[in-house]
């Protein structure tokens, strides 16, 4: 459970519903690719509604193996670099781009419905809808990007290397995604047994 004031982390479940209120409705191509930039990479809203389609692809519309986030487009002016490595991101997003029509490098990554980008607050309320179309109480733009950055640490992925991902600056930034559970705190206990 998330403490007051910070995005909910999603359960699988939640997340699965999520996806399925992303394909149910207009542009499912879109939307589940902007879930999966936040989910699966851990964007905030700034860097996804900043993304054009040059930034993800080659000249020939092939995907990236990793995307460089520019010092405009991130918090704290920090470049960084995001890896597409990820099975399900790389094919969320070759899909996406292949559903396109006219694509050019140039191009933000994704558009409204009327053919303009997105800002990041324009962003943040679409989030805002598909969570309320899918019965997430509590969850935010936010929540993608805590929800990668906590199962990575959940998973025992190096705090230091999250950080990294993440484009934090301070390891104690990161350290503040994580909750303390009583499940998660079982797990780590069992793990110091003699």
């Amino acid at each position: 459970m998330a403490r007051e004031g910070k995005a909910k982390v999603l359960t699988p479940e939640e997340f699965k519903r999520l996806l399925m209120v992303a394909t149910a409705g207009h542009f499912p191509e879109r939307n589940t690719a902007i879930i999966y930039c936040s989910f699966g990479l851990g964007l905030r809203v700034k860097e996804i509604a900043a993304l054009t389609i040059g930034d993800i692809a080659d000249e020939n519309f092939t995907l990236l193996d990793e995307v460089n986030l520019k010092r405009s487009m991130t918090k704290g002016q920090k470049q960084r670099q995001v890896y597409l490595s990820n099975k399900k991101v790389r094919s969320v997003l070759i899909t996406y781009l292949d559903s396109l029509n006219n694509p050019k490098l140039k191009s933000p990554l994704f558009q409204t419905q009327r053919q303009s980008h997105f800002t990041p607050n324009v962003l943040q309320k679409w989030f805002g809808a598909m969570y309320e179309k899918a019965g997430i109480v509590g969850a935010s733009s936010h929540s993608g990007r805590r929800t990668f950055i906590t199962r990575l640490i959940e998973q025992g992925v190096d705090i230091k290397a999250v950080s990294k991902l993440a484009g934090h600056s301070n390891i104690s930034t990161t350290a503040i995604y994580v909750e303390d559970n009583p499940e998660r705190l079982k797990r780590i206990a069992e793990l110091a047994q003699l």
